[in-house]
């Protein structure tokens, strides 16, 4: 007999069954208590028949819900071990010189937020209190990872503990004077205070996911022991809809990282109203991270719910609360208890009955106020609890108010993001609530004050005490200098010297030198290979039997291809970092490699290499963040430029990288055209990065696939190199040079261009006695750079000539730029350049066809360069002008 329409069979009936009779004996038990008790009370027996087999480590599918309670119950919570009313009494002067500072600087217009930390002041407070481990401590101490709007709250702790003052609360968003507070967690801006730049919402929760999983890799390749160190993510559940903010879920409990906590504060509002108006956030999130594999807690409600709980004896409470949407939850923070008895008890008997026997009082504290993230104690148990679980990490669910104790014109209303000062009355009206001794005088001229007990007042004694006991402050970036010995030359020498007769392509030289320098036996270690999938395609796959791939697990099966010379091989202590499909991940993990110094005070040396279109254009939020965090590495976009990726087509083809790369200061962007440029490039920016004199900057290159003889290295190229110009030839040195009266020109190039240039020079002497000199373009971003630098320093008064216009000087006849990008990037360069200039470039996008069809499409293959070098000279008269238009005709253009 076939199944019904529509039914599928189930992996039981697929499963044999050795008792039917006891199964039938369980199934009908169960409709027994249906038809007795109800469905419902059959429903709660097998929700609690499943947590407890889960318990008790039966393989079962887990529940992806739980009721919407709290996780650990009031009896079950630990004994609190600070002072809770000295804790009290410092969350408060925080609160208030929060608030403070905002209202203060919105008269000049630079805007803040107030409701963010209000809401989630205790899940900060407690963990500063009792968790968070300083940097002052063994090991690397903790890292914390701030949501970006609470900004406010934690500087103004900084203040109480002494480290800011009250100048610099004043100068909040005001950094243009030197004495100012950055907006947000920007450790750039101020980098003995922040780690993490988290505002760009969603990368914070991503980055804290690989910082954790980078930790786990210094402990298993034993570079830094950081058992102890304990990473923190404080998130908000609208932030959770950026779709970064989930994407390595599964990482993070795959590879068991108990030593990572997300802190979700579940205030129920995004930045302009409700974060699921219809549904409810908290048990979405919930189902989405069990169902990811994480330990979830959910810390919802205050103590003066318990009542409410014990109450109900029928679970009508538990299964109201499960159905109330997220928007008319925030509707009862703000309405009477009127409103609440007939909309949220008025529903059924049930919860009318219980509602009877509750004080008004009781029911307006419950619905306004009492949530598990505004209770030390409560914050507390989750906290200690996500510590305490091993095998996977943990997520805090935690319910606030947004806006609490700023007043009634401030909580659960959706503008409190866009509200940025607090009136006098208001604030009076809090100092009221939060009790503290500020007077009325204080207020005079209609400034609200800032508040402090004093430093040696037994608040701040009871905050250093117990900082002190964690590790010293937090948050907090200490960098311990570690300049890294220079590699021997032996590394660079191949690419130095040429591949003689051989070809190689930029990428396979790039590949090649990195893994000599892996060998090195002072630095080789730190190196930190990263890609995000396509390793071979790269030319890596021999790295992976001698550096292996990094795995927590080891290598847990047999490869299929055990057998070759380069097998795929993971290792607990492997080097490499093969991410999968992720250029995101991938970002993450570098930038975790790239704070190594700072975070750890181990630098490593990572090396990102990736399909050139899938670098900046995806991940270009990240490496500002990278920027923002003052991480140093290599990224290499491989398979650079618009026509060398031949049959790939539009979505592979990067024209436009590089200009999207010089918009990050940050970022040091290199074009090489030869194995000894990449050796130059490569060898200085070890020392520019972890040399005696470390800059916080990271280098781009960008390397290809085409094959090509790598030629040795001119003499005395060396500057022009790291510069970004130097002439490669000349066209006397052409075997058949051009009369000495010929028309002159200067050909400039850069990557796999240049090829197409030295091509173009020879038939211009050849055809048409034309004298072209080369130029190799290795930077058009950092001759750019140098240039607006000299102009810059005209307006102080200083006369600098950028290196650009020296290089040419005295170079006859007009430029021609010529590269695989688009012409905005050779562009970049156009007004320092004294001689008549034009460019070649690769605009539009790209098609599917072999490197010389697509080349002659876009009009940068050899001919069609001397095409445009005698258009150039027919203009200035240099050359007649019927010669291009029989180039044009030779050539088949």
């Amino acid at each position: 007999m076939s199944d019904p329409v529509g039914k599928l069979p189930s992996e039981l009936d697929q499963l044999p069954d050795r008792d039917t009779e006891e199964t039938a004996e369980w199934a009908a038990s169960l409709d027994a208590v249906a038809q007795a008790a109800g469905t419902r009370r059959a429903e709660y027996l097998l929700r609690r028949t499943l947590q407890h087999a889960e318990a008790a480590g039966l393989a079962l599918p887990k529940l992806l819900e739980t009721d919407y309670v709290n996780t650990i119950p009031t009896a079950a919570e630990p004994e609190f071990p600070g002072d809770e009313a000295m804790e009290a009494r410092i969350t408060a002067w925080n609160r208030w010189n929060a608030a403070a500072m905002v209202t203060r600087g919105s008269k000049y217009g630079v805007g803040g937020h107030i409701a963010t930390f209000a809401s989630a002041a205790w899940l900060y407070e407690t963990g500063f209190q009792h968790f968070f481990r300083g940097k002052e401590a063994d090991g690397s101490g903790d890292q914390l990872y701030i949501q970006g709007h609470a900004s406010p709250g934690i500087y103004a702790r900084a203040f109480l503990d002494g480290r800011i003052s009250e100048q610099q609360l004043d100068n909040f968003r005001q950094e243009s004077g030197g004495n100012g507070l950055p907006s947000y967690p920007h450790p750039r801006r101020l980098p003995w205070l922040w780690e993490f730049p988290t505002v760009s919402m969603g990368l914070g929760p991503l980055s804290a996911i690989y910082q954790a999983r980078f930790n786990r890799y210094l402990q298993n390749r034993n570079i830094k022991d950081t058992a102890n160190s304990h990473v923190w993510a404080f998130l908000g559940d609208g932030e959770m809809d950026e779709p970064e903010s989930t994407a390595a879920l599964a990482l993070a409990s795959r590879e068991q990282l108990d030593n990572l906590t997300f802190v979700i504060n579940c205030n129920l509002q995004r930045l302009d109203g409700p974060v699921r108006a219809n549904f409810r956030v908290v048990q979405e999130l919930e189902a989405q991270f069990r169902g990811a594999g994480w330990n979830v807690i959910k810390t919802l409600w205050g103590s003066a719910w318990d009542e409410l709980f014990q109450l109900d004896t029928t679970g009508a409470l538990v299964r109201r609360l499960r159905e109330v949407p997220d928007a008319q939850f925030q509707t009862y923070a703000t309405r009477d208890v009127a409103y609440i008895r007939q909309h949220f008890f008025g529903v059924n008997a049930e919860l009318v009955q219980l509602a009877g026997v509750l004080s008004d009082a009781k029911i307006a504290e419950c619905f306004h106020t009492s949530r598990g993230g505004h209770e030390p104690r409560k914050v507390y148990a989750a906290y200690k609890a996500a510590l305490e679980h091993k095998g996977a990490p943990t997520v805090i669910l935690a319910q606030t108010v947004k806006g609490y104790t700023l007043g009634a014109g401030f909580e659960s209303k959706n503008a409190n993001h866009q509200m940025k000062k607090l009136t006098i009355d208001e604030f009076k009206s809090m100092r009221d609530k939060l009790g503290l001794p500020i007077p009325d005088s204080a207020f005079e001229g209609g400034q609200v004050p800032y508040g402090h007990p004093g430093a040696n007042s037994p608040e701040v004694q009871y905050l250093n005490e117990r900082r002190a006991a964690l590790g010293g402050p937090a948050p907090a970036r200490k960098v311990h200098h570690v300049a890294l010995p220079a590699p021997a030359d032996r590394s660079f020498a191949p690419l130095i010297k040429g591949s003689g007769k051989q070809e190689m392509a930029t990428t396979m030289a790039f590949v090649r030198l990195v893994k000599d320098l892996m060998r090195d036996k002072e630095t080789g270690k730190r190196w930190v290979p990263i890609v995000p999938d396509e390793a071979r395609t790269f030319g890596m796959e021999s790295l992976f039997p001698s550096a292996g791939i990094y795995s927590p697990l080891g290598q847990t099966y047999e490869p299929v291809d055990r057998d070759q010379l380069m097998y795929y091989k993971e290792a607990k202590d492997g080097q490499i970092l093969n991410e999968g499909i992720t250029e995101a991940g991938a970002m993450a993990d570098f930038i975790a490699a790239c704070t190594s110094y700072a975070t750890h005070g181990e630098p490593m040396i990572p090396f990102y290499i990736f399909y050139s279109m899938f670098g900046w254009q995806r991940t270009a939020d990240q490496m500002w963040q990278l920027a923002d965090q003052l991480g140093k590495g290599f990224i290499v976009g491989a398979t650079a430029g618009r026509t060398t990726l031949t049959g790939e087509g539009l979505q592979h083809a990067d024209g436009h990288s590089h200009l999207i790369a010089s918009t990050n200061p940050a970022s040091l962007n290199y074009d090489p055209a030869f194995a000894y440029e990449i050796a130059v490039i490569v060898k200085d920016g070890l020392r520019r990065m972890y040399g005696e004199q470390p800059e916080d900057v990271f280098y781009y290159l960008t390397v290809y696939n085409e094959p090509k003889v790598q030629p040795a290295m001119p003499e005395g190229v060396e500057e022009g190199i790291l510069k970004g110009l130097y002439r490669f030839n000349q066209a006397s040195d052409l075997e058949n040079a051009p009369a000495a009266d010929a028309a002159k020109i200067q050909l400039m190039a850069s990557g796999t261009a240049i090829h197409w240039i030295l091509e173009a020079q020879a038939l211009l002497a050849a055809d048409w006695n034309v004298a072209a000199d080369v130029w190799s373009a290795t930077s058009w971003g950092e001759l750019r750079r140098d240039a607006l630098e000299c102009d810059e320093a005209l307006l102080r008064g200083e006369v600098r000539t950028p290196y650009v216009t020296r290089a040419l000087e005295g170079a006859a006849g007009p430029v021609l730029a010529v590269s695989d990008w688009m012409r905005q990037v050779p562009d970049q360069i156009s007004q320092w350049v004294e001689q008549d200039y034009t460019s070649l470039g690769t605009d539009g996008f790209g098609l599917s066809d072999t490197r010389e069809g697509a080349r002659r499409h876009f009009g940068v293959d050899a001919q069609s360069i001397v095409v445009a070098a005698l258009a150039q000279l027919a203009r200035r008269g240099e050359v007649p002008a019927s010669a291009v238009k029989e180039a044009r005709e030779r050539y088949g253009l």
